[in-house]
């Protein structure tokens, strides 16, 4: 039994998907589209050679690609801050006396925080608008 070319390329391109599977390397994925790429060369009766060129332009044009922009996103930090991180530099305004012994408070989000100064002499008096500068614990350091 002889088996065409086109299927021994998709033979070849499910081979390579098994180890884009297993070891989470794109690199494979983009081999494996180069092999259906020669495969459907193959079944419109390319020839040997054009099968192999197929393979390898399709492959480094991915990898040339793909790859520059996947790194590029993987190293990008999140844009969305979330938890604490996503209040400190947030106005907030002062509903009681805020100084540096840390007895006032805030509200920051919409909700109610206790809160201290960041400078030990400085104090805030009710209504005044603050900036958050960091968390401790549960209670806002403000400036």
């Amino acid at each position: 039994m002889d088996i065409d070319a086109w299927v021994w390329w998709l033979i070849g391109a499910v081979g390579l998907g098994i180890p884009l599977v297993l070891t989470a390397m794109p690199e494979f994925g983009m081999f494996a589209a180069g092999a259906v790429a020669a495969s459907i060369t193959a079944a419109l009766g390319g020839g040997a050679v054009a099968q192999v060129l197929v393979f390898v332009i399709v492959s480094v044009a991915l990898i040339a690609v793909v790859r520059p922009i996947a790194n590029r996103h993987r190293n990008q930090k999140p844009q969305h801050r979330s938890g604490i991180d996503a209040l400190k530099g947030r106005s907030a305004v002062v509903l009681e006396r805020v100084d540096g012994s840390g007895g006032g408070r805030i509200k920051l989000a919409g909700e109610i925080w206790s809160a201290r100064a960041l400078d030990a002499d400085s104090s805030f008096e009710p209504g005044q608008s603050v900036d958050v500068v960091e968390i401790d614990g549960a209670t806002a350091v403000v400036m």
